[in-house]
């Protein structure tokens, strides 16, 4: 099948890639605050919720030592709380899917 040339990507290899999508859907980021003085936590973790065909994947985005690199991490199992979240643009709480 012939691919147009939008959608064709080189690897490290110069092999030729397909972009293929599996799915599209809807993502929550979030990061953890101080709630004395709402500064960013000294680890600058943040948390990554990806819903997509009814499921959500859940990730752990964790800065490293190397500049501008940060490792996904997925925990070992789904946290099925229900999750709130602070809006701090309208100063409320919001359940994490809308």
């Amino acid at each position: 099948m012939e691919y147009p040339e939008s959608v064709l990507t080189k690897n490290k290899k110069g092999e030729t890639e397909v972009r293929n999508l599996i799915s599209r859907g809807e993502f929550v980021l979030y990061d953890y605050r101080d709630p004395k003085t709402f500064k960013q936590m000294e680890n600058k973790k943040r948390k990554l919720y990806l819903k997509h065909d009814n499921v959500i994947e859940e990730y752990y985005i964790i800065p490293t030592q190397m500049q501008n690199r940060e490792l996904l991490i997925k925990p070992k199992e789904l946290d099925e709380k229900t999750r709130m979240v602070w809006n701090s643009s309208k100063k409320k709480e919001e359940p994490l899917w809308l």
